[in-house]
Protein backbone atom coordinates (compact mmCIF):
# COMPACT_ATOMS: atom_id res chain seq x y z
CA UNK A 1 0.00 0.00 0.00
CA UNK A 2 1.17 3.51 -0.79
CA UNK A 3 2.12 5.46 2.34
CA UNK A 4 1.04 8.68 0.63
CA UNK A 5 -2.47 7.30 0.14
CA UNK A 6 -2.87 5.80 3.59
CA UNK A 7 -5.35 7.44 5.98
CA UNK A 8 -4.26 9.80 8.72
CA UNK A 9 -5.89 11.71 11.57
CA UNK A 10 -5.37 15.22 12.92
CA UNK A 11 -6.88 14.47 16.29
CA UNK A 12 -10.60 13.90 15.62
CA UNK A 13 -10.27 14.93 11.95
CA UNK A 14 -9.89 11.93 9.64
CA UNK A 15 -7.99 12.44 6.38
CA UNK A 16 -8.37 9.99 3.49
CA UNK A 17 -4.73 10.34 2.43
CA UNK A 18 -1.58 12.32 3.25
CA UNK A 19 -1.94 15.02 0.57
CA UNK A 20 -2.88 18.54 1.66
CA UNK A 21 -3.28 21.67 -0.42
CA UNK A 22 -1.31 24.49 1.15
CA UNK A 23 -2.88 27.95 1.55
CA UNK A 24 -2.11 30.15 -1.45
CA UNK A 25 -3.05 33.83 -1.55
CA UNK A 26 -5.14 34.78 -4.57
CA UNK A 27 -5.41 38.56 -4.07
CA UNK A 28 -8.89 38.43 -5.60
CA UNK A 29 -11.27 39.39 -2.78
CA UNK A 30 -13.42 42.51 -2.60
CA UNK A 31 -13.41 44.28 0.79
CA UNK A 32 -12.29 40.98 2.28
CA UNK A 33 -15.15 39.08 0.65
CA UNK A 34 -14.68 35.89 -1.35
CA UNK A 35 -15.64 36.34 -5.02
CA UNK A 36 -16.46 34.21 -8.05
CA UNK A 37 -12.72 33.61 -8.41
CA UNK A 38 -12.68 31.80 -5.07
CA UNK A 39 -15.66 29.71 -6.15
CA UNK A 40 -13.79 28.63 -9.29
CA UNK A 41 -10.34 28.29 -7.72
CA UNK A 42 -11.27 26.49 -4.51
CA UNK A 43 -13.97 24.49 -6.27
CA UNK A 44 -11.42 23.17 -8.74
CA UNK A 45 -8.97 22.20 -6.01
CA UNK A 46 -11.76 20.55 -4.02
CA UNK A 47 -12.08 18.01 -6.86
CA UNK A 48 -8.35 17.22 -6.86
CA UNK A 49 -8.40 14.07 -4.73
CA UNK A 50 -6.33 15.66 -1.94
CA UNK A 51 -7.51 15.00 1.60
CA UNK A 52 -7.29 18.55 2.94
CA UNK A 53 -7.78 21.95 1.30
CA UNK A 54 -6.53 24.98 3.22
CA UNK A 55 -8.10 28.33 2.35
CA UNK A 56 -5.56 31.08 1.74
CA UNK A 57 -4.24 33.47 4.39
CA UNK A 58 -7.41 35.11 5.69
CA UNK A 59 -7.01 38.36 7.59
CA UNK A 60 -8.50 38.67 11.05
CA UNK A 61 -8.83 42.46 10.72
CA UNK A 62 -8.85 44.83 7.77
CA UNK A 63 -5.40 46.31 8.41
CA UNK A 64 -4.03 42.77 8.63
CA UNK A 65 -4.53 42.16 4.91
CA UNK A 66 -1.39 41.87 2.80
CA UNK A 67 -3.14 43.72 -0.02
CA UNK A 68 -6.49 45.51 -0.34
CA UNK A 69 -7.62 42.43 -2.30
CA UNK A 70 -6.94 39.84 0.42
CA UNK A 71 -9.55 37.51 1.85
CA UNK A 72 -10.81 38.42 5.32
CA UNK A 73 -12.99 36.98 8.04
CA UNK A 74 -13.59 39.96 10.28
CA UNK A 75 -17.23 40.89 9.57
CA UNK A 76 -20.58 39.40 8.65
CA UNK A 77 -20.21 40.15 4.94
CA UNK A 78 -16.90 38.25 4.83
CA UNK A 79 -18.53 35.29 6.54
CA UNK A 80 -21.56 35.26 4.24
CA UNK A 81 -19.43 35.43 1.09
CA UNK A 82 -17.22 32.55 2.20
CA UNK A 83 -20.27 30.52 3.19
CA UNK A 84 -21.40 30.44 -0.46
CA UNK A 85 -18.06 29.00 -1.58
CA UNK A 86 -18.02 26.43 1.20
CA UNK A 87 -21.59 25.42 0.42
CA UNK A 88 -20.66 24.57 -3.16
CA UNK A 89 -17.60 22.59 -2.05
CA UNK A 90 -19.58 20.61 0.51
CA UNK A 91 -22.22 19.74 -2.07
CA UNK A 92 -19.77 18.20 -4.51
CA UNK A 93 -16.66 17.08 -2.62
CA UNK A 94 -15.77 15.09 0.52
CA UNK A 95 -12.53 17.05 0.97
CA UNK A 96 -11.81 18.42 4.44
CA UNK A 97 -11.41 22.19 4.57
CA UNK A 98 -9.09 24.20 6.81
CA UNK A 99 -8.57 27.95 6.91
CA UNK A 100 -5.36 29.86 7.56
CA UNK A 101 -6.02 32.81 9.87
CA UNK A 102 -3.45 35.55 9.51
CA UNK A 103 -2.32 39.10 10.13
CA UNK A 104 0.26 40.64 7.80
CA UNK A 105 1.72 43.13 10.29
CA UNK A 106 4.34 45.33 8.63
CA UNK A 107 3.96 43.46 5.31
CA UNK A 108 0.38 44.73 4.94
CA UNK A 109 -0.80 47.53 2.64
CA UNK A 110 0.96 46.15 -0.44
CA UNK A 111 0.17 45.77 -4.12
CA UNK A 112 -0.64 42.32 -5.48
CA UNK A 113 2.43 40.44 -6.80
CA UNK A 114 1.43 40.94 -10.44
CA UNK A 115 1.28 44.68 -9.73
CA UNK A 116 4.83 44.68 -8.37
CA UNK A 117 4.14 43.71 -4.75
CA UNK A 118 5.52 46.98 -3.39
CA UNK A 119 4.21 48.75 -0.31
CA UNK A 120 1.25 51.10 -0.75
CA UNK A 121 2.19 54.05 1.41
CA UNK A 122 -0.41 55.30 3.92
CA UNK A 123 -0.82 58.55 1.95
CA UNK A 124 -1.45 56.73 -1.35
CA UNK A 125 -4.86 55.50 -2.57
CA UNK A 126 -5.69 52.14 -1.03
CA UNK A 127 -2.91 52.35 1.57
CA UNK A 128 -3.02 52.35 5.36
CA UNK A 129 -0.78 52.49 8.43
CA UNK A 130 0.58 49.07 9.30
CA UNK A 131 1.29 47.62 12.74
CA UNK A 132 4.14 45.45 13.98
CA UNK A 133 6.12 44.53 17.10
CA UNK A 134 8.60 47.35 16.45
CA UNK A 135 8.73 50.42 14.23
CA UNK A 136 11.03 48.68 11.75
CA UNK A 137 10.16 48.64 8.05
CA UNK A 138 10.44 45.37 6.10
CA UNK A 139 12.59 47.15 3.51
CA UNK A 140 14.62 50.35 3.99
CA UNK A 141 12.63 52.39 1.46
CA UNK A 142 9.26 51.59 3.07
CA UNK A 143 7.21 53.53 5.61
CA UNK A 144 7.84 52.03 9.04
CA UNK A 145 4.94 50.37 10.86
CA UNK A 146 3.47 51.56 14.13
CA UNK A 147 4.73 49.61 17.14
CA UNK A 148 1.84 47.84 18.83
CA UNK A 149 0.95 48.82 22.38
CA UNK A 150 -0.87 46.60 24.88
CA UNK A 151 -4.28 47.69 23.57
CA UNK A 152 -3.25 46.83 20.01
CA UNK A 153 -1.99 43.41 21.07
CA UNK A 154 -5.27 42.69 22.86
CA UNK A 155 -7.27 43.85 19.82
CA UNK A 156 -5.41 41.53 17.46
CA UNK A 157 -5.48 38.60 19.85
CA UNK A 158 -9.24 39.00 20.19
CA UNK A 159 -9.58 39.35 16.40
CA UNK A 160 -7.93 35.95 15.92
CA UNK A 161 -10.36 34.42 18.41
CA UNK A 162 -13.41 35.98 16.73
CA UNK A 163 -12.24 34.84 13.29
CA UNK A 164 -11.83 31.34 14.71
CA UNK A 165 -15.41 31.42 15.98
CA UNK A 166 -16.60 32.55 12.54
CA UNK A 167 -14.62 29.67 11.00
CA UNK A 168 -16.31 27.21 13.31
CA UNK A 169 -19.73 28.68 12.52
CA UNK A 170 -18.99 28.18 8.81
CA UNK A 171 -18.41 24.48 9.38
CA UNK A 172 -14.71 24.64 8.53
CA UNK A 173 -12.92 21.50 9.72
CA UNK A 174 -9.62 22.89 11.03
CA UNK A 175 -7.74 26.13 11.67
CA UNK A 176 -4.15 26.88 10.74
CA UNK A 177 -2.62 29.93 12.42
CA UNK A 178 -0.10 31.76 10.25
CA UNK A 179 3.11 32.10 12.25
CA UNK A 180 5.29 32.13 9.11
CA UNK A 181 6.56 34.04 6.08
CA UNK A 182 7.39 37.29 7.81
CA UNK A 183 3.84 38.18 8.79
CA UNK A 184 2.84 39.55 12.18
CA UNK A 185 3.33 36.53 14.44
CA UNK A 186 6.62 35.66 12.75
CA UNK A 187 7.66 39.29 13.24
CA UNK A 188 7.24 38.84 16.98
CA UNK A 189 9.26 35.61 16.93
CA UNK A 190 12.23 36.85 14.91
CA UNK A 191 14.86 39.11 16.48
CA UNK A 192 15.28 40.63 13.03
CA UNK A 193 11.83 42.26 13.31
CA UNK A 194 11.28 42.38 17.07
CA UNK A 195 13.38 44.88 19.00
CA UNK A 196 10.95 45.46 21.85
CA UNK A 197 12.25 45.96 25.37
CA UNK A 198 9.06 44.86 27.17
CA UNK A 199 7.85 41.37 27.98
CA UNK A 200 7.20 40.71 24.27
CA UNK A 201 10.79 41.29 23.16
CA UNK A 202 14.37 40.27 23.84
CA UNK A 203 14.72 36.74 25.20
CA UNK A 204 13.20 33.82 23.29
CA UNK A 205 10.55 33.32 25.96
CA UNK A 206 9.40 36.90 25.50
CA UNK A 207 9.45 36.82 21.69
CA UNK A 208 7.30 33.67 21.81
CA UNK A 209 4.80 35.17 24.23
CA UNK A 210 2.39 36.79 21.76
CA UNK A 211 2.29 33.73 19.50
CA UNK A 212 1.35 31.53 22.44
CA UNK A 213 -1.27 34.03 23.62
CA UNK A 214 -2.84 34.01 20.16
CA UNK A 215 -2.81 30.22 20.05
CA UNK A 216 -4.37 29.98 23.52
CA UNK A 217 -7.08 32.49 22.60
CA UNK A 218 -8.01 30.60 19.43
CA UNK A 219 -7.86 27.21 21.11
CA UNK A 220 -10.24 28.46 23.82
CA UNK A 221 -12.60 30.03 21.25
CA UNK A 222 -13.54 26.84 19.38
CA UNK A 223 -14.60 23.32 20.40
CA UNK A 224 -11.91 20.73 21.16
CA UNK A 225 -13.26 18.76 18.18
CA UNK A 226 -11.83 21.43 15.86
CA UNK A 227 -8.08 20.95 15.31
CA UNK A 228 -5.97 24.09 15.64
CA UNK A 229 -2.49 23.94 14.14
CA UNK A 230 0.17 26.40 13.08
CA UNK A 231 2.35 27.15 10.08
CA UNK A 232 5.84 28.25 11.00
CA UNK A 233 8.93 29.47 9.24
CA UNK A 234 11.54 27.16 10.76
CA UNK A 235 14.37 29.48 9.69
CA UNK A 236 14.80 33.07 8.55
CA UNK A 237 17.78 31.98 6.44
CA UNK A 238 19.62 35.00 7.88
CA UNK A 239 22.45 34.92 10.44
CA UNK A 240 21.19 36.06 13.81
CA UNK A 241 17.55 35.46 12.91
CA UNK A 242 14.94 32.90 13.85
CA UNK A 243 16.22 29.35 13.38
CA UNK A 244 15.22 25.72 13.69
CA UNK A 245 16.39 25.33 17.30
CA UNK A 246 14.21 28.25 18.40
CA UNK A 247 11.42 26.70 16.33
CA UNK A 248 11.78 23.48 18.32
CA UNK A 249 11.28 25.39 21.58
CA UNK A 250 8.17 27.05 20.15
CA UNK A 251 6.89 23.73 18.79
CA UNK A 252 7.28 22.02 22.14
CA UNK A 253 5.40 24.83 23.87
CA UNK A 254 2.61 24.57 21.31
CA UNK A 255 2.46 20.78 21.68
CA UNK A 256 1.94 21.20 25.43
CA UNK A 257 -1.01 23.47 24.63
CA UNK A 258 -2.70 20.93 22.37
CA UNK A 259 -1.53 22.11 18.96
CA UNK A 260 -2.95 19.62 16.45
CA UNK A 261 -0.32 19.92 13.73
CA UNK A 262 2.66 21.91 12.51
CA UNK A 263 3.05 22.97 8.89
CA UNK A 264 6.76 23.64 8.40
CA UNK A 265 7.88 26.29 5.92
CA UNK A 266 10.67 28.89 6.11
CA UNK A 267 11.76 32.44 5.30
CA UNK A 268 9.85 35.63 4.60
CA UNK A 269 10.85 38.01 7.37
CA UNK A 270 13.90 39.57 5.70
CA UNK A 271 14.87 40.53 2.17
CA UNK A 272 18.41 39.44 3.13
CA UNK A 273 17.42 35.76 3.24
CA UNK A 274 19.54 33.32 1.27
CA UNK A 275 17.50 30.20 0.49
CA UNK A 276 18.99 27.19 -1.33
CA UNK A 277 16.13 26.31 -3.65
CA UNK A 278 16.43 22.59 -4.34
CA UNK A 279 13.72 19.91 -4.42
CA UNK A 280 12.35 19.32 -0.94
CA UNK A 281 14.63 21.97 0.58
CA UNK A 282 12.38 22.43 3.63
CA UNK A 283 11.77 18.75 4.36
CA UNK A 284 14.71 18.47 6.81
CA UNK A 285 13.06 21.19 8.89
CA UNK A 286 9.83 19.19 9.00
CA UNK A 287 11.75 16.06 9.97
CA UNK A 288 13.48 17.90 12.82
CA UNK A 289 10.25 19.42 14.10
CA UNK A 290 8.40 16.12 13.96
CA UNK A 291 11.12 14.32 15.91
CA UNK A 292 11.48 17.06 18.53
CA UNK A 293 7.84 18.06 19.04
CA UNK A 294 5.94 14.82 18.48
CA UNK A 295 2.95 16.33 16.71
CA UNK A 296 1.59 15.65 13.21
CA UNK A 297 3.83 17.48 10.77
CA UNK A 298 3.33 18.79 7.23
CA UNK A 299 6.23 19.15 4.80
CA UNK A 300 6.05 21.70 1.99
CA UNK A 301 8.34 23.32 -0.56
CA UNK A 302 9.34 22.14 -4.05
CA UNK A 303 7.67 18.78 -3.58
CA UNK A 304 6.59 18.02 -7.13
CA UNK A 305 6.96 14.29 -7.89
CA UNK A 306 4.81 11.42 -6.58
CA UNK A 307 7.82 9.25 -5.74
CA UNK A 308 9.36 12.16 -3.82
CA UNK A 309 6.16 12.67 -1.80
CA UNK A 310 5.81 8.94 -1.19
CA UNK A 311 9.34 8.75 0.20
CA UNK A 312 8.80 11.71 2.54
CA UNK A 313 5.83 9.98 4.17
CA UNK A 314 7.14 6.41 4.00
CA UNK A 315 10.47 7.38 5.58
CA UNK A 316 8.76 9.24 8.42
CA UNK A 317 10.20 12.64 7.57
CA UNK A 318 6.68 14.09 7.72
CA UNK A 319 3.13 12.82 8.12
CA UNK A 320 1.51 14.90 5.39
CA UNK A 321 2.83 16.45 2.18
CA UNK A 322 1.45 19.90 1.35
CA UNK A 323 1.36 21.04 -2.26
CA UNK A 324 1.13 24.62 -3.53
CA UNK A 325 2.51 25.61 -6.94
CA UNK A 326 2.62 21.97 -8.06
CA UNK A 327 -1.12 21.56 -7.67
CA UNK A 328 -1.89 24.88 -9.33
CA UNK A 329 0.05 23.63 -12.34
CA UNK A 330 -1.60 20.20 -12.18
CA UNK A 331 -4.94 20.40 -10.31
CA UNK A 332 -5.30 16.61 -10.57
CA UNK A 333 -1.84 15.89 -9.18
CA UNK A 334 -3.28 13.40 -6.63
CA UNK A 335 -4.95 11.43 -9.46
CA UNK A 336 -1.66 11.17 -11.33
CA UNK A 337 0.20 10.28 -8.13
CA UNK A 338 -2.32 7.54 -7.36
CA UNK A 339 -1.92 6.15 -10.88
CA UNK A 340 1.87 6.10 -10.51
CA UNK A 341 1.81 4.58 -7.01
CA UNK A 342 -0.93 2.02 -7.62
CA UNK A 343 -3.37 3.65 -5.23
CA UNK A 344 -7.02 4.72 -5.22
CA UNK A 345 -8.17 8.33 -5.08
CA UNK A 346 -11.49 10.14 -4.76
CA UNK A 347 -12.98 11.63 -7.93
CA UNK A 348 -16.46 12.99 -8.61
CA UNK A 349 -18.73 10.65 -10.59
CA UNK A 350 -18.98 13.22 -13.35
CA UNK A 351 -15.29 12.53 -14.06
CA UNK A 352 -15.23 8.74 -13.69
CA UNK A 353 -15.17 8.22 -17.46
CA UNK A 354 -11.77 9.91 -17.58
CA UNK A 355 -10.08 6.93 -15.91
CA UNK A 356 -7.65 5.45 -18.50
CA UNK A 357 -8.61 1.93 -19.52
CA UNK A 358 -5.27 0.48 -18.44
CA UNK A 359 -5.76 1.72 -14.87
CA UNK A 360 -7.97 -0.52 -12.76
CA UNK A 361 -9.84 0.97 -9.81
CA UNK A 362 -7.98 4.30 -9.79
CA UNK A 363 -11.26 5.86 -8.63
CA UNK A 364 -12.36 2.73 -6.76
CA UNK A 365 -14.90 0.32 -8.15
CA UNK A 366 -16.95 2.54 -10.40
CA UNK A 367 -19.72 1.49 -12.73
CA UNK A 368 -20.21 3.55 -15.88
CA UNK A 369 -23.14 2.89 -18.12
CA UNK A 370 -23.59 4.28 -21.61
CA UNK A 371 -26.37 5.28 -23.95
Amino acid sequence: MSALFSPFALGPLALRNRIAIAPMCQYSAEEGNATDWHMIHLGSLALSGAALLTIEATAVEAIGRITPDDLGLYNDDNQAALAKVLGAIRKHSPIKVAIQLAHAGRKASSHAPWKGGQQIRPDEPGGWDTAAPSALAHNPHEVAPLALDDAGLARIRDAFARAAQRSQALGIDAIELHFAHGYLIHQFLSPLANQRSDRYGGALENRMRFSLEVFDAVRAAVPVSMPVGVRISASDWVDGGWDVEQSVVLGQALAERGCAFMHVSSGGVSSQQKIPLVPGYQVPFAERMKAACGMPTFAVGLITEPAQAENIVASGQADVVALARAILFDPHWPWHAAAELGATVDAPPQYWRSQPRELKNLFGEVRIGSR
